[in-house]
């Protein structure tokens, strides 16, 4: 387990986003805690990220360690509820974050399993500055907090290497989204805090898509995630009304 200091710079970093998460730190690894839809949400996204992955890079996806030989880029990884489970499937895991707490409370816990993942506290365009590049570019949860969409996705494209993919999900801007992920989730349910995301921040898929073709990349699959209060369970849906998912790939040779 490793940690890299460096100091955040735009156009990832939302001053106000920033502030905002690191009151919330200390609850990262708290099932019950302010991050309790987050961990009922994490199996969805890693079954689909696993099945992507595995089947991009030909992966046999009930080996023990399918992503063995991969490397993974986590933009925006908070406690690192998906570094943890990606590294002990066998990729070679880097997790950065813009808040400092989050990065030490992911190191902390890192090192308390015995994880090696190299985390820092960053933003993608200093890991791209260095001239890096990763098999999977992860941004989850992320980029309707940053404060320039656009340059962000094209930053986290060119991170992506010949051949690689990218894994974005985030929410909808509907009138949907609005209700259902501001008003519900957070005022009547309270399974937010209060402010936790902010509407006009919400990214509509074609507002991914055009920087990731701009890019050079290749938007290859798109998803919708609904809840079920019945199941109290995430599931893939056809519905992207709300929250979303989208895979995109970049020519080379994989």
């Amino acid at each position: 387990m490793n940690v890299v200091a460096s100091s955040p710079a735009t156009p990832s970093i939302d001053p106000a986003e920033i502030e905002k998460f690191s009151g919330m730190a200390a609850d990262w690894w708290d099932p019950n805690g302010k991050f309790k839809p987050l961990h009922k949400f994490n199996p969805v996204r890693l079954s689909y990220i696993r099945d992507q992955l595995c089947a991009h890079f030909a992966k046999d996806p009930k080996a023990l360690k399918p992503f063995k030989g991969l490397s993974i880029l986590d933009i925006g990884c908070g406690g690192g509820l998906l570094c943890e489970p990606l590294t002990r499937l066998g990729a070679t895991v880097t997790g950065v974050d813009a808040t400092e707490k989050n990065v030490k409370t992911a190191a902390s816990h890192a090192a308390s399993q015995g994880l090696d993942i190299t985390y820092r506290h960053g933003t993608a365009e200093q890991v791209l500055a260095e001239g890096r590049s990763f098999d999977l570019v992860l941004n989850m949860e992320v980029v309707e907090h940053v404060a320039d969409v656009r340059q962000f996705m094209t930053d986290c494209a060119a991170l992506v290497a010949p051949g690689g993919m990218m894994i974005v999900a985030t929410l909808n801007r509907t009138p949907k989204a609005y209700m259902l992920a501001i008003v519900g989730a957070e005022y009547v349910l309270g399974w937010l805090p209060k402010g936790t995301h902010q509407f006009e921040k919400f990214v509509k898929p074609e507002e991914l898509r055009a920087p990731l073709t701009a890019a050079g990349m290749r938007v290859d699959h798109e998803t919708g995630v609904a809840f079920n209060p019945l199941t109290d369970r995430w599931s893939l849906s056809r519905d992207m009304g709300v929250n979303y998912m989208m895979t995109a790939l970049k020519p080379g040779i994989v």
